[in-house]
């Protein structure tokens, strides 16, 4: 075989990418992923596959659902493609809840603890949510040194907050009714192409989940987390993190602070990826990397035909 494709990069979707049915065909078609589903159920003590894959839509959607559905279906098809692939991740990141799936991917920490984590996060999150109401809008068009200085001159204590460094020309803002309401305003009146509402249930990675990283925290203290076999790109500081306690740290923080995907792509391209694959729901990764602009290509997997594009690689000898 070539060995073109030696430095490869996981990456695992966040929170907005789940929908009923996700990894069907996965479940339907191999013992791996129907596993990872019932491993799900009996380590939740709760009938999450049920939900992932029949809905409905406005149950999986909720905070406490979502997450953990989003993570066992990446992690089935994960474990699909392992077994039918000789692939081996020099790097993972995931997008916010993703990075949990990350976690596990570059072997930081196994299914059966990350699973319970991730269920603690969603609720915790929940509760947040309920809590204190607030949403969150995309602001298209504007550079972030613009978007920073606006947050700080709009300056209202608590109300606002940057939420996502998504991509050029994207970025997300979370806070409350009123501090959306004046951000959006704002952001327009700064030359803002589009400013899109989100449909989540609250204000993430934004001063209003403060209460769910102080609940959250003990159980990351706990985690029995390890230096895995692949390194970790983080949304919290945006780089690459090589220290337990520094990923550790970076896991709780990452709850109200800002998700810099971008910076952390671009940490990726510095260590030289070759291809990028998304695995899980959803192809918004991709898109983002594309206006990212990495040298690399990168390929998504969601449903079994999207299996052809490795096939195809593997038969020309693409990656060791």
């Amino acid at each position: 075989m070539s060995k073109k494709f030696q430095r490869i990069a996981f990456l695992f979707p966040g929170q907005g990418a789940q929908y009923p049915g996700m990894a069907q065909d996965f479940v339907s078609e191999f013992s791996a992923a129907r596993l990872t589903f019932e491993e799900a159920d009996d380590l939740l003590k709760r009938s999450l596959s049920s939900i992932i894959l029949q809905g409905p839509e406005e149950v999986l959607t909720q905070t406490k659902n979502s997450q953990v559905g989003i993570y066992v279906t990446s992690i089935a098809i994960l474990r699909v493609v392992l077994e039918l692939y000789e692939l081996q991740p020099f790097v993972c990141a995931g997008l916010s809840l993703g990075e949990y799936t990350a976690l596990t991917a570059a072997e930081w920490l196994p299914f059966r603890h990350a699973l319970p984590l991730v269920q603690h996060r969603g609720q915790f999150m929940n509760e947040a949510c309920e809590a204190t109401k607030g949403t969150m809008v995309v602001v298209m068009g504007l550079e972030p040194s613009v978007v920073k200085e606006m947050v700080r001159e709009i300056n209202l204590p608590h109300d606002l907050w940057i939420a996502n460094y998504n991509c050029p020309g994207q970025i997300v803002l979370s806070g409350t009714i009123k501090g959306i309401e004046a951000g959006s305003e704002a952001a327009k009146a700064r030359g803002a192409k589009r400013v899109l509402p989100l449909q989540v249930h609250g204000a993430f990675h934004s001063g209003l989940m403060q209460m769910a990283e102080k609940k959250l925290a003990p159980y990351i203290q706990q985690a029995p987390l390890v230096k895995g076999t692949a390194q970790l790109a983080m949304n919290v500081p945006g780089g690459i993190v090589h220290e337990v306690d520094l990923v550790r740290l970076y896991l709780i923080e990452q709850v109200t602070h800002s998700v810099c995907w971008e910076q952390g792509i671009h940490a990726m391209e510095l260590q030289e990826v070759d291809l990028y694959i998304e695995f899980g729901p959803g192809k918004t990764l991709s898109g983002m990397n594309k206006r990212i602009g990495v040298k690399a290509p990168i390929i998504n997997i969601e449903k079994i035909e999207d299996l052809k594009q490795l096939t195809d690689l593997e038969k020309a000898g693409e990656y060791r």
